[in-house]
């Protein structure tokens, strides 16, 4: 993750979710066989 400078908690509370919401939901992983973390957990129900 890359540091950001945020101007406030909210702000940066926002920026962390989005990004583990792309990371778990959106960005393709090679080690999982190109699925997604929460591909992975829906699968193991």
């Amino acid at each position: 993750m890359y540091l950001k400078d945020y101007e406030s908690v909210p702000d940066a509370r926002a920026g962390i979710e989005r990004y583990f919401r792309f990371y778990n939901q959106e960005r393709l992983h090679q080690s999982l066989q190109y699925r997604t973390p929460a591909a992975i957990y829906l699968e193991r129900g």
